[in-house]
């Protein structure tokens, strides 16, 4: 009979963080534990799956066929151990939650922070609400909202933790080969939300660093507006690839002459300091279910 094989899920999740947080010294600290016991946890899953999980690339490391299947499967062990964690230990936990995010997430991490919070603790009420940033800001500030995931702009708040960070993107329609190039001489149309909004100015500032003459082609109230204006082809705009439309994509860093843009923060604000074990669960769900997007989209 075949020696059954079970994977740890201490040395899964040391994996999965590694490669969310772009290194293997960065997950130690996250989990605290020391970079060796990283490094052993790594050795013992490579024993474990038969075959090497990470190559050299680089400076850094990369994953190899047989680390993408694990780490796919990494996520969802992890997702069901914590689950039935939650669920074994709060299956009790009540309350109302109130939370606030980015249109950017409003079709995709949303559903899916809900519905596992939503699974494990069926007793608690959220009302979810999709807004802009000052809006979110507002909101946890007055107490209208108890959480809010935001991008990380001018404005701070007391209880406001940086969680993540993603690349600004120059966003194009898809299946098309009439992008613009900023070296035709015409003006580069872009479209963007109404002022103020923290993708239109970074735009903004990129094209004139790099000399590029634009003009607002078209300006929405609503992301949804700008998403349909882009995929039509009306103008060029600055995102992030997180809730990307399949109609749309991220173009290259060398693509049709644009500028290099930087990488945005995302912050997770609290109205409280200590919030109830209700919104703190719900914290780290979207935390969680947010490090997985931003390392799925960074891979695609």
């Amino acid at each position: 009979m075949a020696t059954r094989i079970t994977f740890d899920l201490d040395a899964l999740r040391s994996f999965a963080v590694g490669i969310e947080l772009g290194g293997f010294a960065r997950a130690a600290d996250r989990l605290g534990r020391s970079t060796s016991a990283v490094s052993a946890q790594l050795k013992k899953l490579e024993g474990q799956a038969g075959a090497p999980i990470l190559r050299k690339s680089g400076r850094g490391l990369a994953l190899t066929p047989t680390g993408e299947t694990l780490l796919a499967y990494a996520r969802r062990l992890i997702e069901l151990n914590d689950e039935a964690v939650a669920a074994a230990r709060g299956v009790e936990l009540e309350g109302w939650v109130r939370i606030g995010l980015q249109e950017d997430f409003g079709e995709t991490l949303l559903p899916e922070a809900l519905g596992r919070f939503a699974r494990a603790h069926p007793k608690v009420r959220v009302e979810a609400r999709v807004e802009r940033n000052a809006a979110l800001i507002d909101g946890v500030v007055s107490g209208k909202l108890d959480l809010a995931l935001a991008w990380d702009g001018d404005v701070a708040t007391p209880h406001g933790e940086r969680i993540a960070e993603t690349a600004m993107r120059w966003i194009g329609p898809a299946g098309r080969d009439d992008v613009w190039r900023a070296a035709s001489g015409e003006p580069l149309p872009v479209a963007a939300m109404e002022a103020p909004c923290l993708f239109r100015r970074v735009a903004i500032d990129a094209l004139d660093l790099a000399g590029i003459s634009w003009r607002l082609a078209f300006v929405s109230a609503s992301l949804a507006g700008v998403w349909a204006a882009t995929a039509a082809g009306l103008g060029l705009a600055v995102r992030t690839s997180l809730g990307l439309p399949a109609n749309l994509r991220a173009l290259g860093e060398d693509e049709c002459g644009l500028p290099p843009l930087p990488s945005l923060a995302v912050k997770l604000h609290r109205a409280e300091a200590e919030p109830g074990a209700a919104t703190q669960r719900l914290a780290a769900i979207v935390a969680e279910t947010l490090g997985e997007a931003i390392a799925r989209s960074a891979s695609a």
